[in-house]
C-alpha cells in the first residue's frame, strides 16, 4: 500500500466448513467422514475439459497473477510496460498455467505507480487507450483468464479536477468530496493518521485530509454523492468486461486518526460502505471477484467479507510462510489455517475464499527475503500452491527476481531475455537489483527443467488437475519429524497428503500406523529421488511429495 515518491456463479470455497476443523490431529480421514463437496464441483473433469463459463462455475480457486503494468512487457518501444504487451504475453501466463490476472492502476495518474488517479473513466495514454483494454480482455477470456483490476476509492490524485475545485471555490459543488479544515490549524497540529504520515496538508489558508500523502487527498465518504459516483465506476469497468477488481487501501476509506477513539466505529463505517459499493457491482455482475487490501490481523480483515469481498489478501500467512522456509521450523499450518478461518466463517456464513500470496508490489522480493537461496524460493511456492485458497503470484517471482528497500527496486522491469536488450524489456526503471551473472530470465528458465520457473509450472499444473487441492479443505496430519511440514487436503471424493521437506538434509518420515492403507501411491515429487516403501516416505533435501490413497 506504501507510496513511495511521485514519482458467477462462483462457488465459494464451501468445503472449508466447520465440521472439517474436527479432523483428526493425526492419521487421516476415512472417505464417510469428508467434509461435503463444493456445490457444483464435478472432480471428474480437469479445468482443460470444461469451458470458461463452467470453470467459473466449478473452480473457485484460480492462481492469479500481479502484472506491475509499467514494468512487464513494452509493445511499442517506449520503455513502458502497456497493455497490448500484456496481451502479447496472454500465451505465457496460460503456459505458465495462470487463470486470472490483476492488473495494477491503469487510469491517468502523475506517478509511475498509479495509485493517485486523476480520471477514473479512462486509461493512461502512456498504457494504450480503451480499445487496448477490452481487446486484452477479450484476448485473456478466449484463454479463460479471468481480468481484474485495481480500484483505488480511498484518495484521489492531488491533481484530480475533483480536488483542483474543491480547493480552488469553498463553494464549489466538489469542496465537500474531500475534507477539509479551515485555517491551519489541523496542518500544524502534527496529527498523525492511522498510517503513521501526516494527517493533514497544507492548500492556501486551510487543510486537507490525506492519510498517505500530500499528493493523495482522502475522498469524504460521509457525502452520499460521492460513494454513488464510486458506485458508478465499479460500474463501469465491469461493464467494460472486468472480471473483478483488487481494492486498494480496503480499511482506510474512514481512516481513523491515530488521535481518535473510535476505531471500531470506523471500521464499521468502513465495512457498511464495502457492503453498499458490493450491492452496487450486483446490479452489472453478482458474480465479481473483489479481493481487499486490509493489511491487518484476519480478526480485523474478517468483517469485510461480510455481504463485500470475496477474499481480504493474508497477511498472517504471508509472513508465516516466509518465516517457516527461512528459518527451516516446522510449523503446524493446518491448525494455523483453520484458527485463521473462524471469524471469516462467522463473518460470512462460509462465502470466503483466502488470498494467499509471497509477494507483492509492496513487499521485499521473495527471493531477496531469502537472501538469494533458490531452494528456499521453490519450498516457499510449493507451500503457497498446495495450500487452500486463491494464490497469488507476483510478476517475476516465478524466475527468481529480487528487489529490497525502495519501492522501484521491488518492482523493477519484468526480465524476459538473457539479454538487456531483448524484445519487449521495459526501460522505465534502471535494473539494479537484477543484473549480472546472477540475472534471472524468462528465456533462460523455460529451457532448464530444474529453474524456478519449470517448479512453478509444475506445481500450478498439479494444482489445477487435482480437486483436493485445488478447492479441498485442509487438515492436520502429525509426522513427528522435524524439518517436515505436513497437511491433508481433502474433498468428499478423496483425500491426499502433503509433505514438505523444508530442511538441507535427506529425511524419512514413517505414515501414520491409522493411513497405512490410505496412502500408498507416491502421486507428485518435485524430486525423482523421493520414494515411498514399506510405510516409510524418503524426502530429499527441499522437496515436496504429494501421496494418494
Amino acid at each position: 500500500m506504501k507510496r513511495i515518491r511521485s514519482r458467477k456463479k462462483g462457488a465459494v470455497l464451501g468445503s472449508l466448513v466447520l465440521a472439517a476443523w474436527l479432523v483428526s490431529s493425526c492419521g487421516t480421514m476415512g472417505p464417510t467422514e469428508a467434509p461435503d463437496l463444493i456445490a457444483g464441483q464435478s472432480p471428474g473433469k480437469t479445468p482443460d475439459e470444461v469451458g470458461f463459463d463452467s470453470i467459473l462455475d466449478v473452480q473457485p480457486s484460480i492462481v492469479y497473477y500481479q502484472i506491475f503494468v509499467r514494468s512487464f512487457y513494452d509493445s511499442n518501444g517506449d520503455g513502458i510496460g502497456d497493455l497490448k504487451g500484456i496481451e502479447e504475453k496472454l500465451d505465457y501466463l496460460s503456459d505458465l498455467g495462470v487463470q486470472g490476472i490483476w492488473l495494477t492502476p491503469i487510469q491517468p495518474s502523475p506517478s509511475y505507480h498509479g495509485y493517485d488517479i486523476t480520471d477514473y473513466y479512462s486509461i493512461n495514454p502512456q498504457f494504450g487507450t480503451m480499445d487496448d483494454c477490452q481487446h486484452l480482455i477479450q484476448e485473456a477470456h478466449k484463454r479463460r483468464i479471468k481480468v481484474i483490476m485495481d480500484l483505488v476509492v480511498n484518495h484521489t490524485s492531488s491533481k484530480h479536477p475533483w480536488f483542483l475545485d474543491s480547493a480552488a471555490d469553498k463553494i464549489s459543488p466538489h469542496r465537500n468530496w474531500y475534507t477539509w479544515q479551515e485555517g491551519l490549524d489541523a496542518y500544524n497540529s502534527g496529527e498523525q493518521s492511522a498510517t503513521g504520515g501526516s494527517a493533514w496538508h497544507k492548500k492556501g489558508s486551510d487543510s486537507y485530509l490525506g492519510v498517505f500523502s500530500e499528493g493523495m487527498p482522502d475522498l469524504n465518504f460521509d457525502n452520499p454523492d460521492v460513494r454513488h459516483e464510486l458506485v458508478q465506476v465499479g460500474q463501469f469497468w465491469l461493464k467494460l468486461g472486468f472480471d473483478g477488481f483488487r481494492l486498494d487501501a480496503a480499511k482506510h476509506v474512514y481512516d481513523d486518526l491515530k488521535s481518535s477513539s473510535g476505531s471500531q466505529e470506523i471500521a464499521a463505517k468502513n465495512q457498511a460502505w464495502w457492503q453498499e459499493f458490493r450491492k452496487g457491482l450486483n446490479e452489472v455482475n453478482p458474480d465479481a471477484y473483489l479481493v481487499g487490501e486490509v493489511w491487518d490481523s484476519a480478526s480485523v480483515a474478517a468483517p469485510y467479507v461480510n455481504h463485500a469481498f470475496n477474499s481480504t489478501f493474508d497477511f498472517d500467512l504471508n509472513k508465516t510462510l516466509r518465516t517457516i522456509v527461512s528459518s527451516e521450523q516446522t510449523e503446524d499450518l493446518a491448525e494455523l489455517v483453520k484458527r485463521s478461518y473462524q471469524p471469516f466463517y462467522q463473518e460470512s456464513g462460509g462465502s470466503f475464499v483466502d488470498a494467499t500470496f509471497l509477494g507483492n508490489h509492496d513487499m521485499d522480493r521473495v527471493m531477496s527475503s531469502f537472501n538469494g537461496n533458490l531452494e528456499h524460493a521453490k519450498m516457499a511456492a510449493a507451500l503457497l500452491l498446495t495450500l487452500p485458497g486463491n494464490p497469488f503470484v507476483y510478476y517475476g517471482d516465478e524466475i527468481g527476481m529480487q528487489g529490497r528497500g525502495a519501492d522501484e527496486n521491488k518492482r523493477e522491469p519484468m526480465l524476459w531475455s538473457e539479454s538487456e536488450k531483448g524484445q519487449g524489456q521495459t526501460t522505465w526503471e534502471p535494473i539494479l537489483s537484477n543484473r549480472g551473472r546472477s540475472r534471472p530470465s524468462v528465456e533462460v528458465q523455460r529451457k532448464d527443467p530444474d529453474s524456478l520457473w519449470n517448479f512453478y509450472k509444475n506445481l500450478i499444473d498439479l494444482r489445477k488437475k487435482e480437486p483436493a487441492l485445488r478447492d479441498g479443505d485442509i487438515g492436520s496430519y502429525e509426522v513427528n519429524t522435524p524439518g517436515v511440514v505436513s497437511y491433508l487436503r481433502m474433498t468428499d471424493h478423496e483425500t491426499v497428503l502433503v509433505l514438505h521437506n523444508i530442511s538441507g538434509k535427506k529425511l524419512t518420515v514413517t505414515l501414520n500406523h491409522r493411513s497405512t492403507d490410505a496412502f500408498n501411491q507416491l502421486s507428485f515429487s518435485t524430486n525423482t529421488e523421493a520414494a515411498l516403501a514399506d510405510n516409510n516416505v524418503t524426502l530429499p533435501p527441499y522437496s515436496t511429495v504429494v501421496l494418494k490413497p
